[in-house]
């Protein structure tokens, strides 16, 4: 099973050429490939494809929801259906909402950076949220540099967390 990286600037003959050959195409929420819209909705999103709301290039929900408030007060009311001022930092239940929206898309796969997994865990996530960034392309020397501040051991004591987790995987129906 192959996935394409087919973002950013491409020949007009890559959609074909993938379509033809049943590669996935992957699908960020917060990088549609048209400049029609701001967002792209995982509900929209081709059974071929992979849907992921950040990459290890880009900030993870938690950062990039504090990188400009009035982007992420149109996200809150257009994407997530929410009315009034959007909180300043992302909530747990934000993250929350956010992963279902991927987990109950068409997509074939919905995947996930680890980091915004844990953002659903008020207990587990980190503090600062710019400390969960993997890679900035355009910077050398912050390269790969994500650590799991938490051991295995720890993680799989937090029960709630891990019980949470099976539950919104198993009724999307993934």
């Amino acid at each position: 099973l192959i996935c394409g990286e087919d973002l950013g600037m491409m020949t007009h003959c890559v959609t074909e050429v993938m379509k033809r050959l049943s590669i996935l195409s992957l699908e960020i929420q917060r990088a549609p490939k048209t400049d029609k819209i701001e967002f792209f909705h995982p509900a929209d999103a081709p059974y071929l494809s992979v849907v992921t709301p950040s990459t290890h290039d880009m900030s993870t929900i938690r950062g990039w929801w504090e990188e400009d408030h009035a982007v992420s007060q149109r996200f809150y009311n257009q994407q997530l259906g929410h009315w009034g001022g959007a909180p300043y930092f992302a909530e747990w239940w934000i993250c929350r909402d956010i992963l279902n929206m991927h987990l109950y898309s068409p997509a074939m796969w919905s995947i996930f950076q680890w980091q915004d997994l844990m953002s659903i865990s008020p207990e587990l996530r980190r503090e600062n949220p710019n400390d969960e960034r993997i890679n900035v392309p355009s910077n050398t020397k912050f390269s790969w540099r994500y650590r799991m501040h938490i051991t295995l051991e720890d993680l799989l004591s937090h029960t709630e967390f891990t019980t949470t987790l099976k539950n919104y995987i198993t009724q999307s129906g993934r």
